[in-house]
């Protein structure tokens, strides 16, 4: 993801300097693989895409207060691997950055969930962003979207199919896949992780269904309270002959407000083979907004890591420009 992330940033450098007279530099990296590289004076970030990166200095940072000080970064752009049980390191990387006084976008669902209020207040007191669009459907201006291009409207509900993995393993296996290896295919797209557990059994996409909640009705729901249904139950048979027989299983979210609160739920539904959300193929996603006044719908067709690398990028625009 930081990857692509780098490789827009390269490519839209002009694009950002002339549209919105922003200049960036690059000042350091932070990896499991490479550890704490800072250079305030910047990093060629050709030679890091092409895998080459100074060697570790004597004193190099052992902490990500410490990198940031010696990085001097305005922004941080968070990475790191979801723990949906809770939203850890990220929530500590995003702290630190937000104390430090930089800007903190990051790709990961788990902070919003398990720190939302604590992040959004501490942005506030250190006049910095806390922005997370490419958490939720890539690079798709979901939480952006939200209040300033509706404003005054009551969001009721919302529904969607969300998580890319079980959408090609779904598909995949109505062609004849078994689940190994309908899962072999999503890890070779670049859409599953090593280990699909937190796919297969719903729990990415019951952190997705929290965040929007959280957000976007503004109720501070928390991860047990989604009912969560993976797609491990469903047989490959079952799965191939409800496809005959012209439906399709989707594993769908739900959130619907209830008072102060929301019904919250992730599982695998029978659709008909109209409803749009049978009709997604591949790492289509897409979410249905039922609002007081009107339904809105949003489709993202076949994204890869790109998309989410422009979420990020939408983000540091967003946020230098404030």
């Amino acid at each position: 993801m930081g990857r692509a992330l780098l490789r827009l940033l390269i490519s839209k450098e002009a694009e950002l300097r002339r549209r919105y007279d922003i200049r960036w530099r690059l000042t350091g990296i932070a990896t499991r693989r490479s550890g704490w590289v800072a250079d305030p004076d910047g990093l060629n970030p050709i030679a890091v895409l092409n895998g080459h990166l100074p060697g570790a200095a004597p004193n190099a940072p052992t902490n990500t207060r410490e990198w940031l000080e010696r990085t001097r970064a305005d922004v941080l752009f968070e990475a790191s691997s979801l723990d949906a049980r809770t939203g850890q390191p990220a929530i500590d990387h995003l702290k630190a950055a937000l104390e430090h006084g930089a800007h903190a976008i990051t790709a990961n669902k788990g902070p919003i969930v398990h720190a939302f209020a604590e992040l959004t207040a501490l942005a506030r007191e250190k006049d910095r962003k806390f922005l997370y669009e490419a958490t939720v459907m890539d690079g798709v201006p979901i939480f952006s979207l939200f209040p300033l291009g509706l404003p005054a409207t009551d969001l009721r509900s919302f529904c969607g199919v969300l998580n890319s993995t079980t959408n090609v393993v779904l598909t995949e296996i109505e062609k004849g896949r078994s689940l190994e290896e309908a899962v072999k295919r999503a890890q070779a797209l670049g859409v599953a992780e090593t280990d699909p557990s937190a796919d297969l059994d719903g729990w990415d996409a019951a952190v997705k269904v929290a965040a929007l909640t959280i957000v976007l009705m503004g109720v501070p729901i928390r991860l047990d309270q989604v009912r969560r249904t993976g797609i491990r139950e469903l047989s490959e048979e079952k799965i191939r002959s409800v496809r005959a027989a012209g439906m399709r299983y989707k594993l769908v979210c739900r959130s619907e407000r209830r008072g102060d609160t929301a019904d919250c739920s992730v599982q695998p539904e029978l659709l008909l083979a109209s409803d749009p959300l049978a009709n997604l193929e591949g790492t289509s996603s897409a979410i249905r907004f039922e609002l007081d006044v009107f339904g809105l719908s949003l489709v993202e067709h076949n994204p890869g890591i790109e998309a989410t690398g422009y979420g990020m990028l939408a983000d540091f625009v967003r946020a230098v420009q404030s």
